[in-house]
């Protein structure tokens, strides 16, 4: 049973966050330091990942993924609820009942840090209960139950693209310079962020504007995928807006730009400083790979993502996290989002290593040339 239940580790961060979240001052901060350690110290502790277990119960797999969205819309109300002056006395009423507090009590308690760490663990939840989540659901194309809950996880982030650029974008294009989810060797996280947001957005609208002539469908209309995405995110900001007023739009566009932040984050790792030739089959070297237990578990085993890309339709179970040709990270996937965003100069020195390995272990010799044109280009001195 164990092997089921620990895939439903990351909705059980998400409950508890919202009791802690309710406990008042100094709770928050606690909870993101703890929080932050745990992710790091997990992929120490919980060793790597060796095989691919055989699971006779998908449906509480599926499970653990489909809780995350009741999860997170409780979550990211809750916190929005904390920061807004314009309260119902209904929801006030109702917080007091349910949990047995003075809710505006704890909600005047919070100090600046406090404020601080319940956004950034807001955020850090929209990546992980519904980013990471809806990716793998919006993988699964013929299943309509499973769209419909892998979208609206990904409307919480503003990112109903991703379930059209990634798939049908990214999975064609990465590692090549026309893919804006791969990040150049040397090449700045925060710019990154930036660049890959508006470029996924404009290849989104692309790809989606191309399918709707094929199919003879005018490109305003609610066929467009991307209209459709875009008014479900919509919908959350107006049931937030009426709930606790104009303030309330900011704090959430706040939760998802981090949401999404996130989520590029892990896109620069998973392909950092790769390349691939132009009209070439995607291989394994075209991805890292990390076998780290813990971080597998809290991302929906992305980390098994060379597999990923060599068949973009396997369940996240059953993903096989053993490539001997596949380049492997350092750390686990979460211990390398926290180097990367609090020091990426160490990241890439570390980094530098493992391109080199790379580059002599695992590049064709075309590969080879294109590497050479990064490192030339990358201000790091050990790959130039």
């Amino acid at each position: 049973m164990l092997k089921y239940l620990k895939y439903f580790l990351p909705g059980i961060y998400g409950i508890i966050a919202i009791r802690i979240f309710l406990l008042g001052q100094h709770y928050p901060t606690f909870y993101l330091l703890i929080f932050s350690l745990s992710i790091i110290l997990g992929d120490v502790f919980f060793g790597r990942d060796k095989e691919v277990q055989k699971f006779t119960y998908p449906f509480f797999l599926n499970l653990s993924l489909y809780i995350n969205l009741p999860i997170l819309f409780c979550l990211v109300f809750l916190v929005i609820s904390f920061f807004s002056t314009n309260i119902p006395i209904w929801y006030i009423d109702n917080m007091n009942s349910i949990f047995d507090i003075d809710f505006n009590q704890v909600k005047s308690s919070f100090n600046i840090f406090d404020k601080f760490s319940l956004i950034a663990q807001t955020g850090l939840f929209i990546g992980m209960l519904g980013i990471i989540p809806g990716h793998e659901l919006t993988h699964r194309k013929k299943n309509k139950f499973d769209m419909f809950i892998g979208n609206w996880l990904l409307a919480f982030s503003w990112d109903c693209t991703f379930s059209i650029e990634h798939v049908y974008g990214h999975h064609k294009y990465v590692c090549r310079p026309e893919d804006p989810a791969s990040a150049k060797r040397g090449e700045n996280i925060y710019l990154f962020i930036i660049k890959a947001i508006i470029n996924e957005q404009i290849s989104g609208w692309n790809i989606e504007s191309n399918r709707l002539k094929r199919k003879g469908n005018y490109f305003f209309s609610l066929n467009n995928k991307m209209i459709i995405g875009h008014l479900r995110s919509i919908c959350i900001l107006l049931f937030i807006y009426l709930l606790f007023g104009f303030s309330s739009i900011l704090h959430f566009l706040l939760l998802a730009f981090i949401g999404k932040s996130l989520l590029e984050t892990i896109n620069y790792i998973e392909h950092y400083g790769l390349v691939r030739e132009k009209d070439m089959p995607v291989f394994n070297r075209h991805s890292w790979n990390s076998d780290h237990v813990f971080s597998g578990l809290l991302l929906c085993n992305v980390t098994r993502h060379s597999d990923h890309h060599r068949a973009p339709n396997l369940k996240f179970w059953e993903l096989n996290p053993n490539f001997k040709s596949a380049p492997t990270l350092p750390y686990g996937y979460l211990s390398m989002i926290y180097l990367l965003l609090f020091a990426p100069f160490l990241y890439h020195r570390i980094m530098a290593k493992k391109l080199i390995d790379w580059d002599l272990n695992y590049a064709d010799e075309k590969e080879k040339e294109l590497a050479s044109i990064q490192n030339a280009n990358s201000g790091i001195s050990s790959l130039i």
